[in-house]
């Protein structure tokens, strides 16, 4: 059997137009006219032996084979960068502090440290997990370089705002909690101050449903456990959620809709160093990877001002 072997730049301008959901977008991205990712596209479908794409409407989508190209595609950029950055940075070292919200603790962490720490071995990280309000407070005193935290309204003066996520009602994956029937909803909430918790309370306020606090946590672990339990609902975005728990369609139980949360790149300085730099670009890489298909992303995730 033939050997193919697979040509990058191709296979980048691939995942770049499904990233962005059009390859007229990618090809501007990449520097190239909409005709040449045609080639492109056409040519990787050449080396694949079989389509990759169907019609779908007035657009175009993945057949099977073509979801597996994507997946394999994403791998082959990412070691392909990995090599190359660790060929070009083979001496960076030094110290940096990373600051993730919980929802991405499990969800990108371990990409995130797993890929820096291959590439970059001598390089030591501090990675803290926290709230919206802490890490803007840690970034603007200096105590972390960079943080991945949603907007809570603080005022930074290095901050980026990467995408807009869909706040959700979330309930156990066994539906145990009914309508609320006039009833006052049961909520399960982090301790104050958490900008999820006043998202809830406010909607709620504005749609006159009544609402109880029925569960309060310090952490997402305690929340996941309650709204597993079916002690009330909370609110988060669909990253991260674990199988104990489901996101509810929009409008079920009579619940209001919610609206989209801001994701910042919080930085400590204007132009970051190299260490934090490149951190910072594999944190953006991982943190597209796991938002939802229906987060609306802002300008280059992966570009690192």
């Amino acid at each position: 059997m033939r050997r193919v072997t697979f040509d990058l730049d191709i296979l980048r301008t691939f995942v770049t137009g499904m990233e962005l959901g059009s390859f007229a977008k990618a090809a501007e991205r990449l520097g190239r006219s909409t005709s040449a990712v045609s080639a492109q596209l056409k040519k990787l479908e050449e080396q694949a032996a079989t389509p990759i794409f169907r019609r779908a409407g007035r657009g175009l989508a993945l057949t099977e084979a073509g979801e597996t190209m994507l997946g394999f595609a994403r791998r082959l950029i990412e070691l392909n960068d990995e090599a190359a950055s660790a060929i070009r940075d083979v001496e960076l070292e030094g110290w940096v502090r990373l600051g993730l919200q919980e929802d991405f603790g499990e969800a990108v962490l371990p990409e995130v440290l797993g890929r820096f720490a291959r590439a970059h071995p001598k390089v030591r990280i501090e990675a803290r997990i926290g709230r919206s309000h802490e890490l803007a407070e840690r970034v603007l005193s200096g105590n972390l370089d960079i943080a991945l935290a949603w907007h809570d309204g603080t005022t930074l003066p290095y901050s980026r705002h990467i995408a807009d996520v869909q706040a959700r009602w979330i309930g156990p994956a066994k539906p145990m909690v009914a309508g609320h029937n006039g009833e006052a909803l049961p909520l399960v909430v982090f301790e104050a101050p958490c900008l999820l918790r006043t998202v809830a309370t406010e909607t709620l306020d504005r749609a006159g449903l009544a609402w109880r606090m029925a569960f309060s946590s310090p952490s997402l672990g305690g929340i996941w456990a309650a709204v597993a339990a079916g002690l009330g609902l909370t609110i988060r975005t669909d990253i991260g959620l674990p199988a104990s728990v489901r996101a509810l369609a929009p409008g079920a139980l009579g619940l209001p809709a919610l609206p989209k949360m801001a994701l910042h790149l919080h930085q400590r300085d204007a132009e970051l160093d190299p260490v934090a730099a490149r951190l910072a670009d594999i944190l953006l890489q991982s943190a597209f990877e796991a938002l939802p298909e229906s987060a609306e992303t802002k300008g280059n995730l992966k570009a690192v001002a």
